[in-house]
């Protein structure tokens, strides 16, 4: 006689009702964190800690130009003395040094463990407390913005690690790209609200009675406020769909975490073709970071433009990313995630070459060149996600994704050496911005040599009808 009893944790096979409900909730978390590295990251947070460390130098004695790092405008952290200005490359190197160590036992305890919307739960929670916890940031104790920085990165990479892990489980093989982009499309869109509120609010400070750094810790605090408050549509949404592998509790979950990480290291060789669609995706997306990385800086420095020019193309690209994500699924229903992701890096090498033709002073080129970007921005990264979701062994999700995101930190230094070795070999930032294709030249001929359909088969899954 059949068993009735379902796992604790796991919950009845879903209907098609809930199934929708549950992927419309997933969506929603694109939505929630996108404001941390739009608003927090790309924004505000590098210019104002930059001037909290000043600040602080400059109470001490030093002699500090605004805007600039002078040799004798220097903190110390640890005994280490350094330029105020460059501490916020030194401290996006040293997070992503620690993420590099914590996620991939996270994902280990992720898949371990089963309890995935607790733990997406607890990274986003406790992110977002950070960040708002950023508004505490004032006067010259920058050393509590490098804490609360390091900890919210943490948070958000842990979150986006067991928030990508779930996706196998609440879309079959046809629905995967379909979903993926949406979540990418609905996250653009999120943190393109969020960021046009915060520089209406840091744009409007003196009406509303408060100084530059009143505004922007405002930013910090309604960026960690909004990261919470749309986490817990997806928490309320989300459901247990696997039984845990284990029955450890307290410190011995975290030790059969290694041990489960270690084997699945192990047998990572067992699949070559998972590893090979990984290898492609680490070396054109360095490409991409590179690109919307640097694109400020083209901007500035090769043409000219007005920071306020570029600020309107951050707010560009993130709402025609929203178009670009949701026009990719739809191909990808059609011709398939493989083809179209090729598809979009042939285009991406179309962007990046007429970057070079954009003229100094052109303004509406270059945003022509963001609506150009914002097209395959989202779709390239949506597709990417999805598909390597078909090519993880079932059980090892978070595992797996936790290396997606590991390979992805621990290669990003890759494109802007290019990028900077071009510009100082050619003297120009135009050859510069060109050197970029060859990672998307060389992830497309990597993307081709994988035989997808053949892959997902390998890991253990059934195939799309259209791949």
């Amino acid at each position: 006689m059949g068993s009735n009893v379902v796992e604790p944790g796991v919950e009845s096979a879903p209907t098609s009702a809930q199934r929708r409900r549950e992927q419309r909730g997933w969506c929603w978390y694109d939505w929630a964190n996108s404001v941390f590295p739009t608003s927090v990251i790309t924004v505000f947070l590098s210019l104002y800690l930059t001037e909290v460390a000043e600040s602080a130098a400059r109470a001490e004695g030093q002699s500090c130009a605004d805007g600039s790092a002078l040799v004798d405008c220097d903190i110390s952290l640890w005994g280490l003395s350094f330029p105020a200005g460059s501490l916020w490359g030194y401290l996006l190197s040293v997070a992503t040094v620690v993420q590099v160590l914590v996620l991939p036992i996270t994902g280990a305890i992720a898949d371990r463990t089963q309890n995935k919307r607790v733990m997406l739960g607890g990274f986003a929670f406790a992110g977002a407390a950070a960040t708002s916890a950023l508004a505490l940031l004032a006067g010259t104790n920058w050393q509590l913005g490098v804490v609360l920085f390091i900890l919210a990165n943490i948070c958000f990479g842990g979150s986006v690690v067991v928030y990508y892990s779930f996706l196998p489980e609440i879309a079959d093989a046809d629905e995967r790209d379909g979903v993926s982009s949406r979540g990418w499309a609905f996250g653009y869109l999120g943190g393109g609200l969020a960021l046009a509120f915060h520089l209406a609010l840091y744009l409007s400070h003196e009406s509303l009675g408060l100084t530059e750094a009143e505004a922007v810790r405002w930013c910090f605090f309604t960026a960690g406020l909004w990261w919470a408050v749309f986490t817990l549509i997806p928490l309320a949404r989300l459901r247990g769909h696997q039984p845990p592998q284990g029955r450890e509790r307290g410190v011995a979950v975290f030790r059969a975490g290694f041990r489960q990480l270690g084997q699945t290291l192990r047998e990572a060789k067992s699949y070559p073709l998972t590893l090979g669609f990984l290898a492609a995706y680490l070396v054109y997306n360095d490409g991409i970071v590179t690109v919307t990385n640097v694109a400020g800086q083209y901007g500035e420095r090769e043409l000219g433009l007005d920071r306020t020019v570029l600020i309107t193309t951050i707010l560009i690209v993130q709402f025609i990313a929203f178009v670009g994500a949701v026009a990719h699924g739809r191909a990808a229903r059609r011709f398939g995630a493989k083809r179209t992701i090729m598809v979009s890096l042939v285009l991406w090498v179309v962007v990046v070459g007429a970057a070079f033709f954009v003229e100094a002073g052109q303004e509406f080129q270059f945003y022509g060149l963001a609506v150009g970007i914002g097209l395959v921005l989202g779709g390239t990264n949506a597709l990417s996600r999805s598909l390597f979701s078909q090519l993880v062994p079932p059980g090892r999700e978070a595992e797996y994704f936790s290396v997606y995101e590991v390979g992805e930190r621990a290669t990003s230094w890759l494109g802007p050496l290019v990028f900077a070795a071009a510009g100082q070999a050619t003297g120009s930032y135009r050859l510069a911005i060109v050197s970029l294709v060859v990672f998307f030249v060389v992830g497309l001929i990597l993307v081709a040599l994988v035989p997808v359909r053949r892959a997902i088969v390998a890991a253990g899954n059934r195939p799309p009808k259209v791949v």
